[in-house]
């Protein structure tokens, strides 16, 4: 007998699984999914995954072998966590509390990660802040059994490059395919919404789906007010659109609420907008689109047009999108620093799998397997569940990333334009200047916001507190803090990120 122990996601193609599977396709969702998960198993044992399309962490118990099986997605949409007691049993699950409320659980800082977290802003890899308790990594399954752990890998990323097609031939090729995603991202008795921001991503996943309404975040400071391109987009695709406009105090407000929910600090400010976005639309619809993955698959970063500049140099230096602080600041600002915990660790092992492919497609692979993963989908999974929404995002699949792996990188990033092969799918249903409009980013105004004495007093206290001298030599955080109120903008995600993890470490260490 096969039972469900946990459980988190949404099986796409679930139609075509019950076919196959002989499963009552009129069951409840709950039903049919749980289902789904049993007869899978039981057909296809530890290679199920590969069978799957959406976003999915779950662990099975087998009574009879007395094992326990768990599996996360492709790419890594949905946590999953685990970790070992003194006493040899294993905790698990998609929420670190619940883990931690167990009897046996000894919560203890890995101050390791503070280190990898002042370069990257985010949990890379499958370390976590709270020592022994891990992540299992995307595409990978959990064995335990006879108190013996065993992970495998089932699912990876891999690069084919194809050259006998044309930039229509793939432009043709994505659209469809996502024309068949989107029919199997909802059943017919379900209403979404869809995030829309200024880019080209939400834009093409909005006009190709059925959604009503678009949600957007916006800001009273114009230059920073990315929603007024978005209800221009609603506009023209006659469609409705909801405004949720961030004031600095709810911004910063909302810090503690967002990182209790990460369980795991995020110095990714656009964060806290995607927090308070996602309570807003949660209180007209408990379903909405978003458009993650297509800048990793497709070559969407302005930076990925120095790829080839970069050459084989990209193997000593970069570890993903970000990397905000050096070692020798991070020397200087720590307590505690260990010489031998470098983030371009992290990313060894990627450059291994991707030796003798061209520099884009090794810049990619980073980004797949360790920013979407430690920042993206991590933000998307949690501030979602604490706003009680639930969000899919049909351009992560791993039917589009197909796609992806065969396209030559020519068809990604040239001179001119990014996520070329994308923008020309996108401008069959997009006019031109929307589908090739320039990358924009999630644009924050917290640089600014941050170097206000209205809204900056709890940094201040914090860079100041007997937290912050448990880990950083106080005088040089609050040198940068400084230099950037004296008008040093691009100090900003420094202080950001310092700020985070003090906020984070206050809800986890200091008031529980």
């Amino acid at each position: 007998m096969i039972k469900i122990q946990e459980y988190s996601g949404h099986i796409r193609n679930w139609e075509a699984l019950c076919k196959e599977l002989s499963i009552d396709s009129t069951l409840s969702r709950e039903d049919r999914e749980a289902a789904i998960l049993v007869k899978a198993y039981e057909t296809w044992g530890y290679e199920m995954g590969n069978h799957m399309h959406g976003m999915f962490a779950f662990a099975l118990w087998d009574e009879e072998e007395k094992k326990l099986f768990c599996l996360r997605d492709q790419f890594g949409t949905k946590p999953f966590y685990y970790y070992e007691t003194a006493e040899g049993k294993l905790f698990y699950g998609t929420s670190i509390r619940k883990i931690m409320e167990q009897p046996g659980f000894v919560k203890e800082l890995n101050e390791e990660m503070l280190q990898l977290y002042l370069s990257l802003t985010y949990v890379a890899g499958e370390n976590t802040f709270f020592r022994g308790l891990k992540k299992l990594m995307p595409g990978r399954y959990l064995i335990w059994q006879n108190r013996k752990l065993t992970i495998e890998r089932y699912w990876s990323p891999e690069f084919h490059p194809d050259e006998s097609k044309s930039l229509e031939d793939w432009a043709d090729e994505i659209h469809t395919t996502l024309q068949k995603v989107l029919k199997e991202v909802k059943t017919e008795d379900e209403e979404a919404d869809s995030f829309l921001s200024g880019g080209v991503d939400s834009s093409y996943v909005l006009a190709m789906s059925d959604a009503k309404m678009a949600d957007s975040c916006g800001y009273e400071e114009e230059r920073f007010d990315e929603s007024k391109l978005a209800q221009a987009t609603a506009d023209i695709l006659g469609r409705k659109m909801s405004r949720c406009v961030i004031t600095p105090e709810e911004y910063f407000g909302a810090v503690p609420y967002v990182m209790y929910n990460m369980e795991q600090p995020l110095g990714d400010a656009s964060a806290i907008v995607f927090a308070l976005g996602c309570r807003a639309t949660a209180q007209h619809t408990k379903l909405c689109y978003s458009g993650e993955g297509a800048d990793e698959f497709f070559g969407g970063y302005n930076m990925y047009r120095n790829a080839e500049r970069y050459g084989e140099n990209l193997k000593t230096f970069y570890v993903g999108n970000t990397n905000i602080m050096k070692e020798d600041e991070k020397k200087k600002i720590l307590k505690k620093y260990d010489p031998d915990v470098l983030p371009i660790e992290l990313a060894a092992s990627i450059y291994e799998e991707t030796e003798g492919l061209d520099p884009l497609t090794k810049m990619s692979d980073v980004d797949i397997q360790i920013w979407l993963e430690g920042d993206i989908y991590f933000n998307v999974d949690k501030m979602s569940t604490a706003a009680g929404l639930e969000i899919r995002m049909p351009l992560t699949d791993t039917r589009i990333f197909d796609i992806a792996s065969r396209m030559p990188s020519k068809y990604k990033v040239n001179e001119e334009q990014n996520k070329v092969a994308f923008r020309t799918a996108a401008a069959k249903v997009l006019p031109e200047e929307i589908a090739f409009r320039k990358k924009l980013g999630f644009i924050v105004p917290i640089r600014i916001w941050m170097a206000d004495d209205r809204y900056n007093q709890d940094v201040r206290e914090k860079f100041h507190s007997e937290m912050a001298e448990k880990f950083f030599n106080v005088e040089e955080i609050n040198a940068i803090f400084d230099d950037y109120v004296g008008g040093n903008s691009d100090n900003w995600r420094k202080i950001w990120t310092i700020y985070t993890f003090l906020v984070w470490y206050e809800e986890y260490f200091v008031k529980r």
